[in-house]
């Protein structure tokens, strides 16, 4: 039975390229980064080529760009980093309700040591109101956190909007862009980003390898004691190997963006057209424009969420109900519930998000499957 895989949010495959690039620098060029000799300034260049890399795909200089084992990491790195290092100049952080766990925890560990944060609500399609953001803003605001597209729901945010108001009011904007890089282009710049935090394997990449930007001049803290790698801000021997495929990841993923695009956006919406014919009463979870472009929620009405992915799986379909990483929970997803998707449509969301090796063919297989499912299902019931 051939894998038919549908979880692109979730993780990718590591490309060939990526991985040829990768493999000497476990048993070749393998000398600590930290080292002198030669062998280890060898591994040193390569991390500097790919902190190059890195900084060129969002518009950055590559002496702001520090690495990391993963996003979550990034996230609480910028952060608590960030908090720790301006609380005299203030206390209070901005995010959003719909936000990943690696930034909603984070910042419920802030607020037991004393930050005050204030949640955001969404609207129905998942974005936020610029209004409301403007109005939470005290003179004790030192934070701005909103994510530029949303795991789950694929939903995009007015960064640029939210950049202008953090710039005129002289607070830090920080956004976790684990599911944006590699899918829309960002520009830091542009968008007057000043932490961004994002992880290789959403782009064909490994895993275990993030990256934070920060801008130069931005103050934060390291939040593990250790060497003083990447200029003193993150303790731990450099993962060469790793860093080396994430340089090459995303140099791959920005030259290629633009028709990566356009063949997701056509996947995606030849499958809202074949699945909308079969089955009555979808609910698309998100605004359906601003949206990454693989990806697509659907709710099904009264259909068990934990029946359809096992019985997709039974026939090699991998998918998922919404983020990797809370997998295991019983309880509904807490950006569905802020949408405010009706109890009869909840538990059975359904998160279909393409990559570059997905066909027609796929698509076809996945419409007439979750049709089949869906049938014997209600007959069941």
């Amino acid at each position: 039975m051939s894998i038919k895989y549908f979880d692109h949010a979730a993780t990718t495959p590591v490309r060939e390229e990526v991985l040829k690039e990768m493999l000497p620098y476990f048993n070749i060029e393998f000398g600590n980064p930290s080292s002198i000799y030669s062998i280890g300034r060898k591994a040193r260049k390569a991390i500097e080529i790919s902190r190059e890399k890195v900084g060129n795909s969002i518009c950055a200089k590559s002496n702001e760009i520090y690495f990391t084992s993963c996003g979550s990491e990034s996230d609480n790195l910028a952060i608590k980093g960030f908090a720790y290092a301006n609380k005299n100049n203030g206390n209070h952080i901005i995010t959003t309700k719909i936000e990943h766990p690696a930034v909603l925890n984070t910042c419920k560990k802030l607020e037991s040591q004393g930050f005050e944060v204030t949640y955001l609500g969404v609207n129905k399609n998942g974005i936020i109101d610029i209004e409301q953001l403007i109005n939470s803003i005290k003179k004790n605001t030192i934070l701005i956190s909103v994510m530029s597209a949303n795991n789950e729901i694929g939903t995009i945010q007015p960064l640029k909007e939210i950049g202008r108001i953090s710039r005129l009011n002289n607070i830090a904007f920080h956004t976790d862009a684990v599911q944006a890089i590699g899918n829309i282009k960002i520009d830091v710049q542009e968008l007057n980003i000043d932490l961004l935090s994002l992880s290789a394997h959403k782009f064909y990449g490994p895993k275990g390898i993030g990256s934070l930007y920060v801008r130069n001049g931005i103050n934060f803290e390291k939040i593990q004691d250790g060497g003083h790698q990447e200029n003193n801000k993150r303790a731990g021997t450099e993962n060469v190997a790793e860093i080396v495929g994430l340089g090459r990841a995303i140099e791959i993923a920005n030259k290629n963006l633009e028709n990566y695009n356009d063949k997701l956006k056509n996947l995606r919406d030849y499958y809202i057209r074949e699945i909308t014919k079969n089955i009555p009463n979808i609910l698309i979870n998100g605004d359906i424009k601003n949206r990454l472009p693989g990806n697509i929620n659907m709710s099904f009405k009264d259909i068990d969420g934990e029946y359809l992915l096992f019985n997709l799986d039974e026939v090699g379909i991998c998918a998922s109900t919404g983020s990797a990483c809370s997998s295991g929970s019983s309880e509904p997803s807490h950006v569905l519930v802020e949408l405010g998707v009706p109890n009869d449509y909840i538990n059975c969301s359904l998160r279909i998000t393409f990559g570059e090796q997905n066909t027609k063919e796929e698509v076809l297989f996945l419409v007439e499957n979750i049709t089949k499912i869906i049938n014997k299902y209600k007959n069941i019931i």
